[in-house]
This record gives C-alpha cells, sequence and structure tokens, in this order.
C-alpha cells in the first residue's frame, strides 16, 4: 500500500518540483530594474554651484549622494532630449549678452560618468525662464520666460546644440492679484500627445495659451487661450494618459482646475475646480508641480506651506478628480516632484529644506507613505530621471 502511494505521489512531485524549477529559473532571467540618473536642477545663490546628478534605485527606493555634473548659473529647470545623449536647462536670470532675456543651455550626457558637458548657450528671448521641453523630434527645445512674458522655441541640430530662436511669442493680460499679476507671466510650455499645439499656462493672465507647434519649421502660431478664475494664478500643467483631459495647478489660489481636451481641435473646456489643502487649513501656501499617475489613476499636485502632497482619484470616465487626502512632502517648500516609471515612487524636491526625498505610493489608494530616503542639496528646483541605457 505505501509503494502504491510513493507511485501516485512521485509524478505529482515532479510537476511540483518542475515548476518551481521553471519560475525560479525565470526569476533568474528576468532583468532587473536599471539604476536611474536623477539630474538635479537648483538655484545657485545660496552654496549650489549647478546642475547636480544622484542615482535612483528603482527597486528599493534608495538615492545615492549627490555630485556636480556642471557649474552653471541658475539651471532651474530641465529637459531630456529624445535620445538620451543632450540635457537642456533654462538659465533662470533676467539679464544676458546685454539684453533683458535668461538663457536656454545644451549639454552633453556622458553616458558613463553622468557627468555634462557645456556644447552652447542662447538667449531664452525673456527673462527669468522658468520652464522648457523638447518636442519628440528632437528638433526643438521650447521655453515660457517668466518674467518676460513670453515663450519661444530654439532649434536644435544634430551635435545637440542650439540655433537662436526661431519664433517668440508675448502674452498678454492681468490678474486681480496686483503683486503677483501685474503683467502676463508665462510659467510653462508643454506639448500634446499629438505635438500638433503647445499649452502654456500663465500665471498673470489667468489664462492657458494654446499654439499651432510646426516642429518641421520650429514656429508657433496663437489659436486660443482657455481662461480660469480670475487670480488663480495658473503654473504648470499636466494631460492625463489618455489624452482627454489636462490638469491644470494654480498657484495662488491653490487649486486644481480640470479640463476636458479635445485634440483635433486644440481646445479646453473646463470640467471642475478642487483645492488641494485639508480642510480649514489657515495658513499661507501656493502650489508648485501637477502630475498624473503613469496609469492615469491618481493626480498629485504639491502645496508649499502646507508642505504637503494633495492626492486624487481620476474618474476615467468623465476626468474629474476626488479628493483622496494629504500627505506629508517630506520637507518644507516642495517646488517640484516626479513619479518614477513604475509608479511605485515619488521623487520630490525640496527648495526650502534643501533636501531630495522618496515617498513609496500605495499601489491600491495611491496615497504615499513617509519618505523613505533624503538627501541634501541646496535650493533644488527640478528633478529630471534619466533611464541609464
Amino acid at each position: 500500500m505505501t509503494h502504491a502511494l510513493d507511485a501516485l505521489a512521485r509524478p505529482v512531485l515532479v510537476v511540483v518540483l518542475g515548476a518551481l524549477a521553471a519560475a525560479a529559473a525565470a526569476t533568474l532571467a528576468a532583468p532587473a530594474a536599471k539604476p536611474v540618473t536623477v539630474y538635479v536642477g537648483t538655484y545657485t545663490d545660496g552654496t549650489s554651484r549647478g546642475i547636480y546628478r544622484l542615482t535612483f534605485d528603482a527597486v528599493t527606493g534608495a538615492l545615492t549622494e549627490p555630485a556636480l555634473a556642471v557649474e552653471a548659473r541658475n539651471p532651474s529647470f530641465l529637459a531630456l532630449h529624445p535620445a538620451g545623449r543632450f540635457l537642456y536647462a533654462v538659465g533662470e536670470i533676467s539679464s544676458f549678452g546685454g539684453a533683458k532675456t535668461g538663457t536656454v543651455s545644451a549639454f552633453a550626457i556622458d553616458a558613463k560618468t553622468g557627468h555634462l558637458a557645456l556644447l552652447s548657450e542662447q538667449p531664452s528671448e525673456g527673462a527669468d525662464p522658468c520652464h522648457l521641453v523638447v518636442d519628440r523630434t528632437g528638433r526643438n527645445v521650447l521655453v515660457a520666460n517668466y518674467s518676460g512674458g513670453t515663450v519661444a522655441v530654439l532649434r536644435i541640430g544634430a551635435d545637440g546644440r542650439l540655433a537662436r530662436a526661431s519664433s517668440v511669442r508675448t502674452h498678454l493680460g492681468t490678474g486681480p492679484n496686483k503683486s503677483r499679476q501685474e503683467k502676463a507671466h508665462a510659467h510653462g510650455i508643454y506639448l500634446d500627445a499629438a505635438e500638433r499645439f503647445a499649452l502654456s499656462p500663465d500665471l498673470g493672465a489667468d489664462r492657458v495659451f494654446v499654439y499651432r507647434f510646426d516642429a518641421a519649421k520650429g514656429t508657433l502660431e496663437p489659436h486660443g487661450a482657455a481662461p480660469l478664475e480670475p487670480g488663480s494664478g495658473p503654473r504648470h500643467l499636466a494631460f492625463h494618459p489618455s489624452g482627454r483631459f489636462v490638469y491644470v495647478i494654480n498657484e495662488l489660489l491653490s487649486t486644481v482646475t480640470a479640463f476636458s481636451y479635445d485634440a483635433e481641435r486644440g481646445s479646453l473646456a473646463p470640467l471642475q475646480t478642487v483645492s488641494t489643502l485639508p480642510a480649514g487649513f489657515a495658513g499661507e501656501s501656493s502650489t508648485a508641480e501637477v502630475a498624473v499617475s503613469p496609469d492615469g489613476r491618481f493626480v498629485y499636485g504639491s502645496n508649499r506651506g502646507d508642505d504637503s502632497l494633495a492626492v486624487f482619484a481620476v474618474d476615467p470616465s468623465s476626468g474629474r478628480l476626488t479628493a483622496k487626502g494629504h500627505a506629508p512632502v517630506g520637507g518644507k517648500t516642495p517646488r517640484h516632484f516626479t513619479i518614477d516609471p513604475s509608479g511605485r515612487f515619488v521623487l520630490a524636491a525640496h527648495q526650502d529644506s534643501g533636501t531630495i526625498a522618496v515617498l513609496r505610493l500605495d499601489p491600491a489608494t495611491g496615497m504615499p507613505a513617509p519618505a523613505e530616503a533624503t538627501v541634501r542639496v541646496d535650493k533644488p528646483v527640478c528633478l529630471r530621471p534619466v533611464p541609464r541605457p
């Protein structure tokens, strides 16, 4: 009887052991997540000397200590070339070459060390540039100039170097906040998925300006504008992965406005506006960055003053938002944050505490847990992850 049972169990055991061996082999064969180089744009009126680099472990969430990648003056916001070989940075200054303009700089990335080498520098065609993007063709940088109230396109050569601006557009408008909205203040510029239109939130004019973008010619043509509540101060925006919705974070009123987006017409229609602050908050606070989770289920906005991330759930059919809560961001004045491609971590830059923190995201609720890792960089403004080849 015992021998009969052994005979029956033996095939089952073989199957189980085979399955375990196959699973182990698959685990060993699966490539580990590659470390990510993160470039840090900063303000250099303190101890910072330019753009820094560190390594982020996308499995554990650990950060290495930052190292200086290149010296630069106020390289506050950064953008990566689609080929991964070049990095572009604004020089957030008000005067360059005797003109009232900031700069845009092009840097070559050393694939082995992560160091940056300056290739070229051009006027941004407006004072205090604060945001920029590179189109997916890799032939154009689009830049927003805060004090200048302008947006511009600069052409990129095959070697990554920049030419003078091929198109410049000036915003007009004011708002009721006399200390901040005395004139137009372009605060960002973003391309939609098809890159037929560029959207520019303007803090001073309480509008999101829309432009037709021609990548072949490097031009912007006015196409319209979407107004926001007076005094809102629209700062940055984020597209939903579906391309059907746009979320604008408003610095002065600490709100997020959800829009539906018609990609064929390049038009925005308002859906709702929600507060980013906890109920009953009575202190001074303003917003900074907005982002959508890679799966499109959540929207995040950073509060400077409350020093938190506001978390909203997205209705997938309507695009409307439902507040989920707030989480401490791990430092003072979260100027910028980014979500890693897996959607498991948030990296947050704290301008006033001079730190960068990693927060783990709950995949079910979207809520961030307390900071797991923190490193020091003076006055960090922008975090730009660059996957290693």
